[in-house]
């Protein structure tokens, strides 16, 4: 059974600046090779701004997505994160899963953050998506969706699989809630009986919002593995498929649905 190598990326964004942001990574990116899937915070190369008229991109002109691309194909690693687009006349926070050979799966978040007026400015996503990759199978989240459970609800099939065995968040999440980011994150990985990867920026953004990161692996069993405060940081944690199996036969919880 293949196992899976993550790359959690832990990093300051710069607001609004999306040439110095892209450059930012690519320095941070030079030391990371021979992983299966790299992540990066929410909004990756603008911060988690508002400011959409002047920050959208659309699915066919997006220095984001051709970055991404690049970026996956020279690392031969698929990248997971979020950017503003623009489709439709409407704007997304949307999630991108980017393939080695260039593959695209999409997740728009579904859960927009109110408090900050995310809803004022973004239309909702409407569905779950779920990326099988590497004989893995890995539910796509963005930062407040982690506050509803309810939408990455893990179920067995009749014929006794489970609809995912990852979740993955990528994050703008403030320093001052940090306490509810870890807490939450081991619950939904108890709870779906999955493993769980929380990618959180670090730094200030341009509202004066301070982020510590504080990112996060979680095993099945509620293991944690958490990243430095406050600190730029490149941390890669091995899934393991056979300790996921074993743990779900150890522990059926999920058939008692």
């Amino acid at each position: 059974m293949q196992n899976l190598k993550v790359a959690l990326v832990q990093a300051n964004q710069i607001w609004e600046n999306k040439s110095d942001n892209l450059s930012h990574f690519t320095r941070l990116l030079e030391s990371v090779s021979d992983v299966d899937l790299i992540i990066l915070p929410e909004m990756f190369h603008t911060g988690f701004s508002m400011n959409v008229e002047q920050l959208a991109e659309s699915t066919t002109d997006s220095v984001g997505l051709e970055w991404l691309k690049l970026t996956a194909k020279n690392k031969n690693s698929a990248i997971y994160t979020s950017l503003i687009i623009k489709e439709n006349g409407n704007y997304f926070n949307r999630g991108v899963f980017v393939e080695p050979d260039g593959a695209l799966h999409n997740y728009d978040k579904r859960k927009l953050f109110g408090l900050a007026g995310e809803s004022d400015f973004f239309e909702a996503g409407k569905s779950e998506t779920i990326v099988s990759y590497k004989n893995w199978n890995l539910q796509l989240q963005i930062c407040y969706d982690l506050r509803f459970p309810e939408i990455v609800r893990n179920s067995l099939s009749s014929n006794q699989s489970t609809s995912y065995d990852v979740i993955l968040y990528v994050a703008n999440w403030p320093e001052k809630r940090i306490s509810h980011w870890k807490t939450l994150l081991a619950a939904r990985a108890i709870e779906n009986q999955c493993n769980v990867i929380g990618v959180n920026r670090v730094g200030e953004d341009g509202t004066g919002l301070m982020y510590s990161g504080e990112s996060m692996f979680i095993d099945p069993l509620g293991n944690e593995m958490i990243l430095p405060k406050n600190e730029e940081i490149i941390q890669i944690v091995t899934l393991s498929k056979e300790e996921l199996i074993k743990t779900r036969k150890m522990l059926p919880f999920l058939k008692d649905r």
